[in-house]
C-alpha cells in the first residue's frame, strides 16, 4: 500500500507507475519545469486531477464545481499584504 496524499492511497505497482507517468508527461508537457518550492502545488493539482476523473464516475461539470468551491476564501499573493499596500 502506498499514500501518495491523505486522499489517495494505491494498491498496485502499476496504478503509481501510471500516476507519475501521467504527472511526468504534465509537468514536462504543459509547465516545461517545476520549481522545488511550487511542486506541492502541483502535486496537489494533478491529485485533484486524477482522483476526480472520468473513469471514476466524475464528470467535467461536477469536477469545475469542486474546483470553484476549493477557492472560496482564498487570495493568490506572492508577497505580504504589506508590500503589496506600498507598491
Amino acid at each position: 500500500m502506498i499514500v501518495l496524499s491523505q486522499r489517495l492511497t494505491l494498491y498496485a505497482s502499476n496504478t503509481v507507475e501510471s500516476y507519475f507517468a501521467t504527472f511526468k508527461r504534465g509537468i514536462i508537457g504543459t509547465y516545461h519545469s517545476v520549481s522545488e518550492a511550487h511542486l506541492k502545488r502541483y502535486v496537489a493539482g494533478f491529485d485533484f486531477r486524477y482522483i476526480e476523473r472520468s473513469a471514476l464516475g466524475v464528470e467535467d461539470g461536477e469536477r469545475a464545481t469542486k474546483a470553484l468551491k476549493g477557492i472560496v476564501g482564498k487570495r493568490l499573493t506572492y508577497r505580504p499584504n504589506n508590500e503589496a499596500a506600498n507598491a
